[in-house]
C-alpha cells in the first residue's frame, strides 16, 4: 500500500548517527535517533516522539490503519503513522519524508539554546 510517491534521494533512510530529528520548517524536536529503526520503506521510521506534543495526528481518508502526521508546533506536513506496524507488537511506525532536519548529538545543546 502506497501513500506517498518516492522520487529517490531520501537522506535519512539509512542514517543512524546519535542526535535529534526536528521539523525542517520550525526546528521543533520530533524524534530521537534512539527511536529510529531500519525499515523496508524508503523513508526513515521511528517508534515514538520526543514530546507528547511533538506531532499532531488526524485520520487518513479511507485508511483506518494510518494517520496523517504534522508538526505539533507549526503544522508542517511530516508523513504518516501506521498503527500496530512497528518493530514490536502493538507499536506504531512513523514514516516521514524530507520534512525532517537532523541535529547531531554534539550540536543538540547549541540548537536548543537558539529556540
Amino acid at each position: 500500500m502506497s501513500f506517498c510517491s518516492f522520487f529517490g534521494g531520501e537522506v535519512f533512510q539509512n542514517h543512524f548517527e546519535p542526535g535529534v530529528y526536528v521539523c525542517a520548517k520550525c526546528g521543533y524536536e520530533l524524534f530521537s535517533s534512539r527511536s529510529k529503526y531500519a525499515h523496508s520503506s524508503p523513508w526513515p521510521a521511528f517508534t515514538e516522539t520526543i514530546h507528547a506534543d511533538s506531532v499532531a495526528k488526524r485520520p487518513e481518508h479511507n485508511q483506518p490503519e494510518a494517520l496523517k502526521v504534522s508538526c505539533g508546533r507549526c503544522g508542517n506536513g511530516l508523513g504518516h503513522e501506521f498503527r500496530n506496524d512497528g518493530p514490536k507488537k502493538g507499536q506504531s511506525r512513523f514514516i516521514f519524508s524530507s520534512s525532517l532536519k537532523f541535529i547531531p548529538k554534539d550540536k543538540e545543546t547549541s540548537a536548543s539554546q537558539k529556540k
